[in-house]
């Protein structure tokens, strides 16, 4: 399902962003109208955005897109792909990827075109990320989070990996990790996912 930006939205005035947004066949319509559309997803993606482009000005560097020139980054649009999945197709594709036998979360495919490439193409793409509904669920449930907060604080997890940050090679990137995404969700009005309740 192709979601498109309205040209009047002053959010993707200098962000331009397209979303596509699709879920496995065993994702109900009304699941995904209920917690996946742009509406609910765009704003958060282009906090990210907007947040990143900001430490950018600043001499932070996006690992992936490092060969960029850091003008043609901020100049053109984005394009990042959604996928919704179940528990079984989570499972078999965390196992593929990561050699992990269960669900996870979230997995980052980021895109990883050379930089000439980027300078041709009329959009950058950031990569795919796959949502797994159930694991996402259950972890809001046990983080005594609503669905949604939970959602907006791995899309912002998941966008940070497509830019190339991990928080599995040591603490200090972890560190860094976690106050991006502090500083993204207090932004959108939500709250430190790392405090406890």
């Amino acid at each position: 399902m192709k979601q498109a930006n309205d040209e009047n939205d002053p959010m993707d005035n200098d962000n331009a962003t397209e979303l596509t947004i699709s879920g496995a066949d065993s994702i109900d319509a009304e699941l995904l109208n209920t917690f996946y559309t742009e509406d609910i997803l765009l704003p958060v993606v282009l906090a990210t955005l907007d947040y990143m482009n900001q430490r950018l000005k600043t001499g932070l560097e996006l690992p992936y897109f490092v060969d960029i020139d850091e003008a043609l980054w901020q100049q053109k649009p984005k394009a990042l792909d959604i996928y919704i999945t179940d528990s079984n197709e989570g499972r078999a594709l965390n196992l593929e990827a990561l050699g992990k036998d269960y669900p996870t979360n979230i997995l980052s495919y980021p895109s990883d075109f050379p930089a000439a490439v980027f300078e041709l193409m009329p959009t950058i793409p950031l990569g795919e990320l796959i949502i797994c509904h159930e694991v996402m669920v259950r972890e809001a449930a046990e983080q005594d989070k609503t669905v949604a907060q939970h959602i907006s604080h791995l899309l912002i997890h998941g966008v940070l990996h497509l830019f190339g940050f991990d928080h599995i090679t040591g603490q200090a990137e972890q560190d860094q990790m976690e106050s991006f995404e502090i500083d993204i969700l207090a932004r959108l009005a939500l709250p430190n996912p790392y405090l406890e309740n």
